[in-house]
């Protein structure tokens, strides 16, 4: 770490200048250098004239490099296998993570141009430099190269440990914790929403929501699931010793150098403890409308209600239907230096800048109504409400509403025009609603085709018979059918895209809710309107090779 390269000063100059240690320390560190034959770094630390992060930071910033901590990390065995284990352990560094042809690399040294540059011949690709301390990169080297193995393999080395229900250290044994890594690990790398581990008499599943369905990833011993258990709830801080009652929890999990949190909630069963860790992606939220998928027209009106100054509006939709994603990106376009933004979320799935958000506690007391309350002493001027549960936050949020808020939450209907009589049954005046609500947008999550296996469909005639549906398609659409690929893992699907219709309240309205219109009356005057169904919407994206007509079918008609 002490070669001179052009254009830097050399490490015993740079922490001299950064005032990390003086001239006797460093004179004495070079003596020490000479004698041992060691790195300068090495011997600076040794000394105890400076720490291990110091150097890590003072030599990032010189790089500008970022640093990033290796503790815990898991690496996904695929990026791991770029580099071999004898380079990793010549030039101090190990692989994090590859993203579109660029990989990224911890260096002990970012200043190692010549690491640098075989490693870029070695593989191929871009190397991105990040920093960390030698200590943990050689760490980090031992611990994740000697741990490239597979899942099963983990499950071997278990099973033939003896490890079983009865031993309750298995949980601080390092297979244990390898397992729990690589389970977690593999559900993020396959773009999972969900990680399943459901008990069984002799087995237990563990089972992945990709793209909102289910699929058995593998199966593991009855006989570890105590253990794993144990392991999952201690790292997401729960109780280990209460197994009679759910517990929720998180877990925060570096994945390569992303920092992942994973939702857990355990939930005792005849067979043991059912977990399911809900993965909060950050680094996946994208909060754009272009993202959402919006068509041209629901996108302007969309803008146009984000830019009101009062009134409500409602996103409906099943669990899952990606109404929180819905909702985070309407926030987005609001002007949060003039505005204040408050949140209520049960629970709070990602961190939004610049916007203050609270935490819904029903035990302590902290229920939607009581905290919107509380809220509406704070001077907001947008209030977005994670659910309307109840005719007391229904009437708080309709009163925000009335006296000069922007009110945004989600209630659970199975059509925009249903937020009508789902309201009137919580026990909401008629009256009230025409001036309250601005609008209700319904939504569904379909599956988007695999962009490599696609194909046009020659089997969909019949279904579009079936359900009457052919004056909603183009004539000179051409429709595809899931196919399956490896890049899908078979399923003919890769991602998913949201279909909507956004149903805007206007005087056209007002009477036929005073006077007790059907959702079905509701629905007509919205369609004269202007809007298009949550089914026309997708039936469009059909048309485009975004999705397949039967995945719009299923959604639709399971309303």
């Amino acid at each position: 770490m002490d070669t001179q390269n052009q254009g830097r000063k050399s490490l015993g100059q740079l922490v001299l200048d950064e005032g990390l240690v003086s001239e006797i320390q460093l004179n004495l560190a070079r003596r020490e250098q000479k004698r041992q034959g060691l790195m300068l770094g090495e011997v600076l630390i040794e000394l105890g004239f400076i720490s291990a992060d110091a150097l890590t930071d003072t030599l990032a910033h010189q790089s500008k490099t970022d640093v990033v901590d290796l503790i815990n990390i898991s690496i996904d065995p695929d990026v791991l296998s770029l580099i071999p284990h004898k380079e990793a352990i010549k030039h101090k560094l190990i692989p994090l993570e590859f993203t579109d042809g660029v990989l990224t690399v911890a260096f002990a040294d970012a200043f190692n141009v010549v690491a640098i540059d075989a490693i870029e011949r070695i593989t191929g690709f871009t190397v991105k430099v990040v920093s960390a301390s030698e200590s943990t990169v050689l760490a980090a080297v031992e611990q994740h190269y000697s741990q490239d193995q597979s899942i099963s393999k983990t499950i071997d080395i278990l099973m033939a440990h003896g490890i079983n229900a009865n031993d309750e250290g298995a949980e601080d044994e390092s297979p244990m914790v390898r397992l729990a890594n690589q389970i977690i690990a593999y559900g993020i790398k396959k773009g999972a929403a969900d990680i399943h581990l459901e008990p069984g008499e002799s087995v237990a599943r563990i089972r992945f929501r990709i793209d909102g369905v289910l699929h058995t990833e593998f199966l593991i011993p009855a006989t570890l699931i105590p253990a794993l258990t144990s392991r999952l709830k201690l790292i997401a801080n729960l109780n280990i010793s209460e197994k009679r009652i759910p517990q929720d929890g998180r877990i925060h999990f570096k994945y390569g150098s992303k920092a992942i949190d994973l939702r857990v909630s355990t939930l005792p069963t005849s067979h043991g403890e059912s977990i399911v860790m809900r993965i909060l992606d950050a680094g996946n939220v994208k909060l754009s409308l272009d993202w959402l998928g919006f068509s041209d027209k629901d996108k302007t009106l969309f803008t146009h209600l984000m830019n009101q100054s009062y009134g409500m509006v409602l996103i409906t939709g099943p669990t899952g239907s990606g109404k929180t994603s819905t909702l985070y990106t309407a926030l987005s376009l609001i002007d949060t230096e003039t505005r204040s933004v408050f949140t209520l979320e049960d629970p709070i799935e990602y961190s939004l800048p610049e916007i203050r958000q609270t935490q819904i506690n029903s035990e302590m007391g902290m229920d939607f109504a009581t905290g919107l309350k509380a809220l509406l002493r704070q001077d907001p001027d947008v209030i977005l409400i994670g659910e309307i549960r109840d005719l007391e936050t229904a009437e708080l949020a309709i009163r925000a509403a009335l006296t000069g808020h922007l009110v945004l939450a989600t209630l659970h209907t199975n059509t925009a025009a249903g937020v009508i009589p789902r309201l009137i049954d919580m026990g909401i005046e008629r009256y009230l609603l025409p001036p309250a609500l601005n609008a209700a947008i319904g939504q569904r999550l379909v599956r988007k085709l695999c962009t490599h296996c696609k194909k046009p469909s020659d089997s969909i005639t019949n279904t579009i018979q079936d359900y009457n549906i052919a004056h909603l398609l183009p004539q000179s659409a051409i429709l595809y059918q899931a196919v399956g690929c490896q890049h899908c893992g078979d399923s003919g699907y890769k991602g998913r895209l949201a279909i909507y219709e956004v149903m805007s309240i206007n005087e056209s309205m007002h009477n036929p809710i005073i006077d007790n219109a059907s959702v079905y009356e509701i629905e007509q005057i919205a369609r004269e309107n202007g809007m298009s169904s949550m089914l026309e919407d997708g039936l469009a994206k059909a048309a485009q090779g975004l999705t397949t007509v039967d995945e719009v079918i299923r959604l639709v008609s399971n309303g």
